[in-house]
């Protein structure tokens, strides 16, 4: 079964905000983050029970060397992803866009 991909708008700011701290650090770096989420996200559509729940039906991928971690939630039709987060942030932040 193929699921539709769906990344809601406050993962891409999110993922936005990161691209734009890594970039700053080193030129290059931000683009790399993004090679790293586009690998997770090919992982989570190729297996998406592959990574453990962690909040209601919300799973977490991590991304790469990042310390960065996709949550998503799974349909039959589709994959959701919420948040891109980092570990070390509240996760206060991201449950409430989990239904």
């Amino acid at each position: 079964m193929r699921r539709t991909l769906v990344v809601r708008p406050q993962a891409r700011l999110e993922l936005a905000g990161a691209y734009d701290w890594y970039e700053e650090q080193s030129t290059g770096l931000g683009d790399e983050l993004l090679r790293a989420v586009d690998a997770s996200i090919q992982k989570i559509m190729r297996n998406p029970g592959q990574y453990q729940k962690m909040y209601r039906d919300a799973r977490r991928a991590r991304v790469g060397k990042f310390p960065y971690g996709l949550v998503y939630t799974v349909t039959d039709e589709e994959i959701v992803v919420v948040s891109c987060v980092h570990g070390r942030r509240d996760p206060k932040r991201w449950q409430s866009r989990i239904r």
